[in-house]
């Protein structure tokens, strides 16, 4: 099984790294792909440029668990970056391959207003991340979804490609590209909210 994990990491930090091990380890999953957006749909510009946003994950990546990787098909593709094209492409490339889409709970709770949702569910499987113990209310839409396609068996999603969604309790660091970027253009260290690399290659291109 193939975890897809998008963003506009701009930058990338322990944050993304930290859920993404533990999304790994507890489904066992083959491998992650990080995939970088080029327009966001649903948020600002990234400040960094794609070559830039890759390159940090690069040097995030290089001293990471075996099993992330990059996958930058959205960066090549013009116009915004709909997850639907995305897992389309990838259902081109892997028919049979159980995917399943990395999202934190918030940005699940958005998914009605994503282009073509109710398609995704036929694409891939949906590993929503959450805190321990945490509830949540979701729009009536979703919750008619979540009764049909809830699973707690990360087995299920092993035995079909797409489908299911699946709530998973991981420790969420406290730590955003937003705040990183704010800390940065007040001329504080960042130090410790990403890897090093990262943090020295943000200074060598004066980023943010």
């Amino acid at each position: 099984m193939i975890g897809l994990y998008g963003g506009t990491f701009d930058p990338v930090h322990y944050g993304h790294l930290r859920t993404a091990v533990e999304v790994q380890t507890a489904l066992r999953l083959d491998e992650i792909r990080f995939i970088p957006c080029r327009v966001p749909a649903h948020r600002t510009t990234p400040a960094a440029s794609p070559e830039q946003r890759v390159r940090m994950l690069e040097l995030a990546l290089a001293s990471a668990e075996p099993g992330l990787c990059i996958d930058a098909r959205e960066l090549h593709r013009p116009g915004p970056s709909y997850m639907v094209d995305t897992l389309m492409s990838l259902r081109e490339e892997l028919p049979e391959t159980p995917l399943g889409l990395i999202l934190g709970l918030d940005a699940f709770r958005t998914l009605p207003s994503w282009q073509r949702w109710q398609d995704l569910f036929a694409l891939t499987h949906f590993i929503v991340m959450q805190r321990p113990g945490t509830e949540a209310d979701f729009p009536a839409e979703l919750t008619h979804v979540l009764k049909q396609r809830l699973s707690a068996d990360p087995a299920v999603l092993r035995q079909t490609p797409a489908g299911r969604v699946m709530r998973l309790d991981v420790i969420q660091l406290d730590i955003s590209s937003t705040r990183i970027r704010q800390i940065l253009a007040a001329g504080h260290s960042a130090r410790y909210l990403t890897p090093d690399a990262v943090l020295d290659y943000m200074h060598g291109q004066g980023l943010y």
